[in-house]
């Protein structure tokens, strides 16, 4: 993807440069045959000069007004591309299988999650820009560009990425304060309290039911707005008491994940105080709510739940995205699912099955793109999940990607159960000829592929 940008980029800014070029009053200078006549010119100019008050021409005026915008957009998505690189090189290193689980921080492996996606947004802005500029627009596209080179010092919300750690820290202090101010001591009921206490009530933090809202969903802007869903604010819980020195823990229970303190002693949890229990407090409502899973755990089934390693509580914010993206790239096509495309094909009593091309849907291609990056950090988390492989490969193939959807699919078809792979198989076959397809017709050739 990276290389792709890079090469659209140079594209755009090379058509910048000459359009800049040919504008410049360099380009022109008199011949010595002209020389007398531009002296006599110049003398007259002077005369009326001297008669008439200064007025600056619209053109004169615009040239270094050109040039100096084609200098600044053509170099601040150079610094979009670094960052986008950067950012999910850090990611990489942050969630590696070379280190142990306990010592990766799910803050920063976050903050670089939403440092790529804002930068692969600025960089879409930026082009834009450089677009309206190439075409000679009257219409000024104001730059995305800051004060700032590099990863560490991108703006998230106006914030780099380690004062988004001290914003964690700011909180613990806050917990130590309600702490002190309460006199008490650093009993496990009392600290929960008092985290309770700083987070949904001193800053406001609340869950959010809005499940096409972004912003609920990058830790930066959750910690900006206090509105966030239910993995990101236990992130953020998580985050607080590690700070405090109390080790939180979380288990997926059905469409919820609910998050409690190491103890040995779970029923102090589940004891009601202030018309709540503490299990409670800390997970919202869904505790609470007959229809969901989440309301049958209590303090004996606790213990027999999976603990989510750091790594699964990444993955599944980084799968709370995919479906948020993808839900926002198919607004248009209601009911559109990823696999929608593999029934037709392998549907036998079809003698010739076709497959509809990506063209038959109209899909966000930022937010489709956005969902094929949030595919491609999961997978470097689950690299044998199958079912994700398959995800991706039909993402790629929407994006019209066809030689990478096929190469994804391939390889989902060697992790796949039989059944499935059996589905995949005539959906590969004709993607290859999709893709020979889409090759002919990017030659010039008219006309439908025919393979004997």
């Amino acid at each position: 993807m990276h290389r792709d940008m890079q090469k659209e980029l140079q594209a755009m800014t090379s058509t910048a440069t000459l359009t800049t070029t040919a504008a410049s009053p360099m380009a022109y200078s008199p011949t010595i045959r002209n020389r007398k006549h531009s002296a006599t010119m110049l003398h007259e100019r002077k005369r009326r000069k001297s008669l008439s008050p200064p007025v600056v021409g619209a053109a004169a005026s615009a040239v270094p007004l050109l040039r100096s915008r084609t200098t600044r957009d053509s170099s601040t998505p150079n610094i979009y591309l670094e960052v986008l690189k950067t950012a999910r090189e850090k990611f990489t290193q942050e969630i590696s299988f070379q280190s142990k689980d306990k010592d990766i921080s799910l803050a920063k492996a976050l903050l670089y999650i939403a440092a790529e996606d804002e930068a692969y947004m600025a960089f879409n802005r930026e082009m834009d820009a450089l677009s309206c500029l190439n075409e000679q627009k009257d219409t000024f596209v104001p730059s995305d560009a800051q004060e700032w080179d590099c990863l560490e010092t991108m703006p998230l919300a106006h914030k780099s990425i380690s004062e988004w750690l001290h914003e964690l820290d700011a909180i613990a202090k806050e917990v130590e304060a309600e702490l002190v101010s309460r006199d008490i001591g650093c009993h496990l009921v009392a600290v929960l309290e008092a985290v309770n206490v700083v987070l949904f009530q001193s800053r406001g933090f609340k869950r959010s039911t809005v499940l096409v809202d972004s912003k609920c969903s990058y830790l930066h802007s959750v910690l900006n707005s206090g509105r966030g869903s239910a993995i990101l604010l236990s992130i953020i819980y998580i985050e607080v008491c590690r700070r405090l020195g109390l080790t939180i823990v979380g288990s997926r229970v059905g469409e919820d994940f609910l998050i409690w303190p190491q103890t040995r002693n779970p029923e102090e949890l589940f004891k009601v105080t202030t018309g709540h229990n503490l299990f409670a407090i800390v997970n919202g409502r869904c505790v609470e709510d007959p229809r969901s899973k989440a309301s049958d755990v209590n303090s004996s089934s606790l213990l027999g739940l999976d603990i989510a390693t750091n790594r699964d509580i990444i993955g599944i914010a980084l799968a709370n995205l995919i479906r948020l993206h993808w839900k926002r790239a198919s607004r248009t096509n209601h009911g559109l699912m990823l696999t929608s495309p593999l029934r037709p094909v392998h549907d036998a009593t079809e003698k010739h099955s076709v497959i509809d091309g990506p063209n038959d849907h109209l899909l966000r291609p930022q937010d489709l793109r956005l969902a094929i990056m949030a595919s491609e950090r999961l997978l470097i988390l689950q690299p044998h999940n199958w079912a994700l492989r398959r995800d991706h490969g039909m993402m790629l193939y929407y994006n019209r990607e066809y030689s990478s959807a096929v190469q994804e699919l391939s390889i989902c078809m060697a992790f796949a159960p039989e059944e499935e792979a059996e589905v995949l198989e005539p959906f590969v076959e004709k993607l290859h000829l999709l893709r020979l397809e889409s090759s002919w017709e990017s030659l010039g050739h008219t006309g439908r592929v025919t393979v004997p």
